[in-house]
Parts: structure tokens; C-alpha cells; sequence
């Protein structure tokens, strides 16, 4: 599904990636832990086309990424579902028209977006707000409208940056528990990008431990939280 091979990117002296390498596989949840500053966001920008890394080679679904014309890369982006982080949803946009934003390329009758908008609110329980905009929704309920943006076009696979950071315990809960949902109706893959353990513990089929550029560690939660190695326990303290 989504390959990474040898991925390389300095910033001056910074070895930010200094050959990382992932794969993602077709239904799997997969997680990658890295402290602040560890990569991660540049690694996000480079699977996505918006930075270019030193060397190195992704490619999705079986397509090399950095070979693409801009409008296959497009094509591309519209199987791949994006939460970011804090969910950056449109502050003078209703519920609706958030969730329309990424269909205005679409050549398709305003009815079957109708249709889409509907089914994506749906699936995370919020049709009933489908006219409200940002500021009159809690948190939780935020991050569910960009849950729903994200997987509007029904994508192959859903990237999550950060998905439960600045909720609380119970609200984390359930948006995990959304995640999994997701996955069982739409059937995709999923890349985790998080430093919630506790997130990590309930979704992870597997998990990479990027560290010092490279991915230090792998395996499952139950693995890498056993594990005697220092640097590995130091994410699960």
C-alpha cells in the first residue's frame, strides 16, 4: 500500500531522517512514535509531496510519489485521507461546506456530494450539526468533523497526525474507538502518527519507534513495551 524506502532529509547539520524505511500494508493499523522534534512532521510532508526529501523513495500504491506530474499526484491524494493535527477546519465554513471543501474538484451533481457529506457525518455521529460552524463545537466534536472530511472520498488509506492530542481522557477514548469503526466500514489502512501510549495500546497492529532518524524499533505494543532497551522503555514510562 504505502512503501518508504531509505528516506533521507538534513536541515544543515540536522539529520532529521537519516534513512527511514516503513511499510504499511493493506488493513493494518499502523503507529509511529517519535518525540518532538524526531521527524515525524517531515516525514508526513514528504509522503505527501509537499517537501522533498535528500534521497530516498516512497511510493503508494505501487506509484513513486516524487516521479509524479502535478495532476497525477492530485489523483493520488484523493485516495489518501488526511486528519491533521488540531483538525484545521475552516473557521467561516459551516459543518457542510468543511466537508465539501475537498469534493470542489470533483465532477460530480451537488446531489451525490449531498450524499457523501451525509454518509462521512454519519459515520462519526454528527449529521445534527451539519450546519453549525467550528466555533459553536466542543473539541471532540471538531476532530470528528475532520475525521469525517477525511475519509469523504472513501480513501485506501487515512493518515492521522496526532489524532488525540488536546482532548480529554474520555474524549481520546472515543475517537479512537471512531477510528477503529472507520477502518471496519471503509476498509482501509491506516498511518497513526502519535505520542499517545494509550492510543498506541488500543489501535496499533504494529508499531515503528523512530529515533535519531531511523526507525530504531518494531513490533507490536505488547513487544516494544516489554522490551529492556533504554531508549525503547523511555516511550512507554
Amino acid at each position: 500500500m504505502l512503501e518508504i524506502h531509505d528516506l533521507k532529509k538534513h536541515f544543515g547539520e540536522n539529520k532529521v531522517l537519516n534513512g527511514f524505511d516503513m511499510a504499511l500494508k493493506e488493513g493494518e493499523n499502523l503507529v509511529i512514535m517519535g518525540k518532538s522534534g524526531s521527524g515525524k512532521s517531515v516525514m508526513i510532508k514528504c509522503l505527501m509531496g509537499l517537501m522533498q526529501p535528500d534521497s530516498g523513495d516512497i511510493q503508494i500504491m505501487g506509484k513513486t510519489v516524487f516521479e509524479l506530474e502535478q495532476t497525477e499526484l492530485d489523483q493520488l491524494r484523493k485516495k489518501i485521507g488526511f486528519l491533521f493535527q488540531g483538525s484545521a477546519l475552516y473557521d467561516s465554513m459551516t459543518v457542510r461546506e468543511n466537508l465539501e471543501f475537498p469534493l470542489r474538484k470533483q465532477n460530480m451533481p451537488q446531489k451525490e456530494k449531498d450524499k457523501l457529506v451525509i454518509q462521512a457525518l454519519e459515520s462519526v455521529g454528527l449529521l445534527d450539526a451539519i450546519e453549525l460552524v467550528p466555533n459553536e463545537l466542543s473539541g471532540g466534536m471538531k476532530r470528528r468533523v475532520a475525521l469525517a472530511r477525511a475519509i469523504i472520498l472513501h480513501p485506501k488509506i487515512i493518515i492521522y497526525d496526532e489524532p488525540t492530542t488536546g482532548l480529554d481522557p474520555i474524549t481520546a477514548k472515543e475517537i479512537i474507538q471512531l477510528m477503529r469503526e472507520i477502518q471496519e466500514i471503509y476498509g482501509s489502512s491506516a498511518l497513526i502518527i502519535t505520542h499517545d501510549v494509550d492510543c498506541s495500546r488500543v489501535i496499533a497492529d504494529r508499531m515503528i519507534l523512530l529515533i535519531d532518524g531511523v526507525n530504531y524499533a518494531e513490533g507490536s505494543f505488547k513487544e516494544l513495551s516489554s522490551s529492556t532497551d533504554d531508549r525503547i522503555q523511555a516511550f512507554f514510562k
